[in-house]
């Protein structure tokens, strides 16, 4: 299989860098930084998960910025300042990784050293920028209640609604709740682009396990300021080169997290098309889904191949798509622990591979980016490396 995107359409992500920190590593991060607590206290505990993902076959590595931003920092005794020291650091680690990596495969290559399927040549980083949800405790990427202003206001029969009433108050207060996200996420991306090496370093934006239509929006809304602001030439805020970048949805049990009145859950096809086709923010380079079970995958990509396609005749090119589906345990916010429910390495791999040749074959996609997330490790990527290799 190629390593490029240019020949064959396919790139192996990584698995889950969280859960492999406390499965694999034995490392306890049940903090309100969750997978970045290791940044600053134990860097080569980060270095030697990326290093084990690529050693599985992946070629592209999401750093472990998934939570981080100033809130969350701020809750956990952080400064403004250490804070984004401490983001800048996980795309430094993840730099690190990639060189002793390359350097490790050319010193095999040098001495003779062969592996099947072979070593992917070439290694990507993704920015890793989970929703809005992310940072608040409990965390709500499963459910997307947010307070205000970035959701409803609970009271009473109202506790656990995402959405707000389709009335003119909650219209307008939606559009309040768009802003504010938009503000939340062009803050953090803003702390990576304005320090140059970082920037540099980063080939992917991966705005991950979002659970709200309006934050949706809000990513496209951010992305569109940081294109436009003070753009001249075609380069992106600030004078900073855009990169390709994409969104992300989640799926607990198979359903959109938010729900309109009467609890209907928004559809993968209305999903879909906020992300592709609505008239909103700036145009987005893939359409993904993670953190959801695989046996969900086949419906859900059926609703979005039609978008897509609409993609195609609207700007004259395919989106990507990117698929990193969790291994099927549940997890408990309020306990911060998983119950067992899935298929692990081979089985889950032979599921996801399949869903990636249906999609390839489908003619909807530029091409496929296929990983794992929470509870999938370099076990679970080695035996999808295997399948795709076999099959490609």
């Amino acid at each position: 299989m190629s390593d490029t995107a240019g020949k064959i359409p396919v790139l192996i992500l990584d698995g889950g860098l969280g859960t492999t920190l406390e499965d694999v590593f034995h490392k306890d991060i049940s903090h309100a930084l969750w997978s970045a607590k290791p940044i600053d206290e134990d860097p080569e505990v980060i270095i030697a998960a990326h290093l084990a993902f690529l050693r599985a076959g992946a070629n592209v590595i999401l750093t472990s910025t998934y939570q981080c931003a100033y809130s969350t920092f701020e809750r956990a005794g952080y400064s403004r300042e250490d804070a984004r020291r401490i983001m800048l650091k996980s795309v430094e680690l993840a730099r690190e990784a990639k060189r002793r990596y390359l350097e490790e495969i050319a010193h095999e290559r040098e001495h003779g050293g062969t592996t099947t399927p072979p070593p992917p040549r070439d290694v990507r980083i993704a920015l890793s920028l989970g929703p809005f949800g992310a940072t608040l405790y409990p965390t709500q990427e499963f459910d997307g209640v947010y307070p205000p202003p970035f959701g409803p206001q609970q009271s009473g029969a109202t506790d656990g609604t995402n959405a707000f009433d389709d009335t003119p108050e909650g219209r307008a207060q939606e559009v309040a709740a768009i802003d504010a996200l938009a503000d939340f996420h062009y803050e953090r991306l803003r702390v990576f682009a304005d320090d140059a090496e970082t920037w540099n370093s980063v080939d992917f934006i991966a705005f991950e396990t979002v659970p709200l239509k309006r934050e949706i929006y809000a990513i496209r809304e951010a992305v569109r300021r940081f294109q436009d602001e003070g753009s001249q030439d075609g380069e992106g805020s600030r004078g900073v080169q855009t990169k390709p970048w994409w969104i992300s949805t989640d799926y607990p049990d198979g359903r959109f997290p938010e729900a309109k009145a009467g609890r209907v859950h928004l559809t993968a096809t209305e999903v879909a098309k906020a992300v592709l086709q609505d008239e909103t923010g700036a145009i987005v380079w893939g359409y993904g889904i993670n953190c959801t079970g695989t046996e969900f995958l086949k419906g859900l990509l059926k609703e979005a191949r039609p978008v897509a396609k609409q993609y195609l005749e609207k700007h004259g090119r395919r989106p990507w798509l990117i698929l990193y589906p969790n291994r099927g345990d549940v997890y408990n916010p309020e306990t911060q622990s998983w119950y067992k429910r899935g298929r692990e390495g081979s089985p889950w791999a032979k599921d996801l591979c399949a869903v990636v040749i249906e999609n390839l074959e489908s003619g909807a996609w530029e091409g496929v980016i296929a990983g794992g997330c929470c509870k999938t490790g370099p076990e679970e990527i080695a035996g999808l490396t295997k399948e795709l290799h076999a099959w490609l």
